[in-house]
């Protein structure tokens, strides 16, 4: 099992998962958005013999601290990936993410490409119309959505599931091609218990809520166009619309290569491990 740790980035309590073997060249895993650090741990056991592997849990999940307020952005999760790699100081690494990780991946690419040897995206998120900056509004009805929206979480309470057999079941509905060995992993990873006895997950709700204004979708393109080192895009066939890979994304990528894994669905590293991993190996050996 993975050793834990915590870091601090603007004055949160963060926490990352490292699987030892430091004398190698590291590789830093991003997990996606209502995940955390655990899901990655059948990739991790594969790689850890030939790369020192780190997976943070992202501010506001996992058993990292929650943003006082709702702040959520993409910025604020690449300074967090900043500030994590201060702790764990290799010069150069590799980094793999996945949805919201793949996305904010390929931005702490093209702020730091000097820092990174290779880059793979597992189904990321890229020019989904909305999520980026602010589109299709005038600023006072955008900003107005934007206040209407975070005051709505203010009345949403966490979720309880009476037992952790419920909490199991749920996980299963949400990806059915896990195995019931997998659901239950990432379930007991990823709830805390209350003291009543009842089960919440560890996320927290305000993730929701994208931020007023985050990274311009023309900033982010700009930062794809500032990567520099060889650039892994695997999708799956059933995955989510508007993934980095699909066109016009690939466009903006100085050395990219594209990949369809297919019998998959978003979690695709979960779906599919072995043909995922193939993928990856061969691409950290170039």
């Amino acid at each position: 099992m993975p050793s834990s740790h915590f870091y601090i980035s603007q004055r949160l309590r963060l926490h990352y998962v490292d699987w030892g073997n430091e004398a190698a060249p590291l590789l830093l895993l991003v997990h996606g958005v209502r995940d955390h650090c655990r899901s990655w741990d059948w990739l991790a056991e594969e790689l850890k013999g030939d790369f020192h592997v780190v997976a943070p849990d992202l501010r506001g999940h996992g058993d990292s601290a929650w943003a006082v307020g709702s702040s959520y952005g993409l910025l604020d999760y690449a300074y967090d990936i900043a500030q994590l790699l201060r702790q764990v100081p290799d010069e150069r690494l590799a980094i793999l993410g996945h949805s919201l990780g793949g996305t904010i991946s390929t931005l702490f690419g093209g702020i730091f490409p000097e820092r990174l040897t290779h880059l793979v995206s597992l189904e990321g998120i890229g020019l989904w119309p909305g999520m980026y900056g602010r589109h299709g509004s005038e600023p006072t009805a955008h900003l107005r959505a934007w206040v209407d929206g975070v005051h709505g979480q203010s009345s949403r309470v966490p979720r309880r599931y009476p037992t952790l057999e419920e909490a199991y079941g749920r996980m299963q509905k949400t990806n059915p091609h896990l195995s019931p060995e997998q659901a239950r992993h990432l379930t007991v990873h990823g709830v805390n218990r209350n003291e009543d006895g009842s089960y919440t997950w560890k996320f927290d709700n305000y993730n929701h809520v994208r931020p007023a204004y985050d990274v311009a979708m023309d900033d982010l393109i700009r930062t794809w166009e500032a990567i520099t080192c060889p650039a892994l895009l695997l999708t799956a066939d059933g995955g989510f619309p508007h993934r980095i890979g699909h066109p016009p994304t690939l466009d903006h990528f100085a050395d990219a290569e594209h990949r369809v894994v297919e019998g998959a669905g978003h979690w695709v590293h979960h779906d599919q491990l072995e043909t995922c991993l193939e993928h990856i190996r061969e691409h950290l050996k170039r």
